[in-house]
């Protein structure tokens, strides 16, 4: 197994789950790695931690103008390459991942011949108390199917969910797709436009060798705006109604003729038709949903569509992700 990786982890005043995080790499059965930490506190609280586990492979990296959640994650995602490195990876603070993590998606990469991996991972509930504990079971367990799947049907995970999450995500240098989003915006909208920006075949992976921490109250620090709960929320949805009916646009039309049982997908079919009649995508789902729900789910999206305002940023990134 030969190819640096390199980790970049964005960090906000959490000392006891960064150290955690960070000794989970420690742990990893490949050791050729290393990690970057972006600090976004003021008072640069992360450097302790990282002088305390003296691992030269850990580099401290002050963020200078504060950036705040989402800017500090997606710079994550950078293309650059200061380091030489030929496998790359997210992992917040609050999240880890298990010992095989980096050989397992380095394998992957290898076996199926793809240059972006998807991998199932773990969800912590009440993370950070005396309760914490894992599911029984991986987050893409209800939702995908193993395997190579190519970029625009991947992207139709939108129709019902958010699609790939942060720390699911394992490139190569050799990647094409381009996971920044270059443009501010909501840390939750980033995820969906990552979503959509998937540009070449990605390769599932079921066994789920990573620990995403439910700890939403954490990470809503949003990029420094100070916007009404009801305004983001619709703000949000309109958004993410516009990227769904972008993502059925650009489908196959035997993939969307099929969309409602295509094996592909593990969503219960109700969640993929309400995703097509909310956003107004699609009206017939045939015995999916009741009368009564679809005519429920077409009022609520239009009133979205009435009342939400996109985020600016979304202009601007489908017309660099579409042409």
């Amino acid at each position: 197994m030969t190819g640096t990786t390199h980790i970049r982890t964005p960090t906000y005043r959490r000392p006891d789950a960064l150290r955690r995080c960070l000794e989970s790499l420690q742990a990893q059965t490949v050791q050729d790695w290393i990690c970057d930490v972006y600090d976004d506190c003021p008072d640069a609280s992360a450097r302790a931690v990282i002088a305390a586990l003296n691992d030269d492979r850990i580099r401290y990296r002050h963020n200078r103008p504060q950036l705040f959640a989402s800017k500090n994650i997606d710079q994550c995602f950078t293309r650059q390459n200061p380091h030489d490195a030929d496998y790359f990876f997210v992992l917040e603070d609050d999240n880890f991942v298990l010992p095989d993590f980096i050989e397992a998606n380095i394998a992957a990469c290898k076996t199926h011949g793809v240059n972006l991996v998807f991998r199932n991972q773990l969800v912590e509930f009440a993370s950070g108390t005396d309760k914490a504990r894992l599911s029984e079971k991986g987050i893409l367990d209800d939702k995908l199917t193993g395997g190579v799947h190519a970029p625009d049907m991947f992207r139709l995970c939108l129709m019902a969910d958010i699609g790939v999450s942060n720390g699911g995500l394992f490139w190569t240098r050799d990647a094409v797709t381009d996971l920044e989003i270059h443009h501010a915006c909501s840390a939750t909208l980033q995820e969906y436009m990552r979503t959509f920006a998937i540009a070449e075949p990605i390769h599932v992976a079921m066994e789920p060798l990573a620990v995403w921490a439910e700890n939403g109250e954490g990470t809503t620090r949003n990029f420094g705006a100070d916007v009404g709960y009801y305004k983001r929320e619709l703000s949000l949805k309109r958004s993410i109604g516009i990227l769904q009916r972008k993502a059925w646009a650009l489908a196959k039309p035997e993939d969307r003729k099929q969309y409602l049982s295509h094996p592909v997908f593990r969503y219960p079919q109700h969640m993929r038709a309400t995703g097509l009649v909310k956003s107004h995508t699609r009206m017939r789902v045939g015995d999916a949903l009741p009368t009564k729900e679809v005519l429920r789910l077409a009022w609520r999206g239009a009133l979205i569509r009435l009342l939400g305002k996109a985020e600016p940023s979304l202009a601007p990134f489908l017309a660099a992700r579409t042409g």
